[in-house]
């Protein structure tokens, strides 16, 4: 019997959106506010969806105390109150868009997680703008 868990958590992050490749203009007319050089930022909400079978010896697909203290030192601690394009190493060469955010903090966790458990990830980049990772 498959059951899935969830937990919430919370991050403020700075980023721009922008590729080297491309010129201002492009940038500009490509990403609009998002390109700005100096800039913005987003109080992203984050739900990480395990889904596994029940331990019978536990009753817990997941031990919640365990996947919140792994957000919290993988993802929070990684990402809050940090300019993405220029305090992290995920993000010096990837676009922060909110899709790379979704599949880079899925590639963080995945490897911290039983194989046997399935991982989604659904970023909140404002309450109307949101990506899941897998789709």
């Amino acid at each position: 019997m498959k059951v899935s868990v969830f937990r919430k958590a919370h991050f403020n992050a700075a980023h721009r959106l922008y590729n080297p490749a491309w010129t201002d203009e492009k940038n500009s007319a490509v990403f609009g506010k998002c390109n700005n050089a100096n800039f913005h930022g987003h109080n992203y909400n984050l739900e990480v969806k395990v889904t596994g079978e029940i331990n019978p010896e536990t009753g817990y697909v997941i031990d919640i105390k365990e996947l919140a203290d792994l957000i919290k030192e993988e993802v929070e601690n990684r990402f809050d109150h940090k300019n993405l394009n220029l305090d992290t190493a995920e993000f010096k060469n990837l676009n922060p868009t909110a899709e790379n955010i979704a599949v880079v903090i899925y590639n963080i966790l995945r490897p911290k997680l039983k194989p046997a458990l399935d991982l989604q990830i659904r970023l909140y980049e404002t309450d109307r703008n949101f990506v899941e990772f897998p789709a």
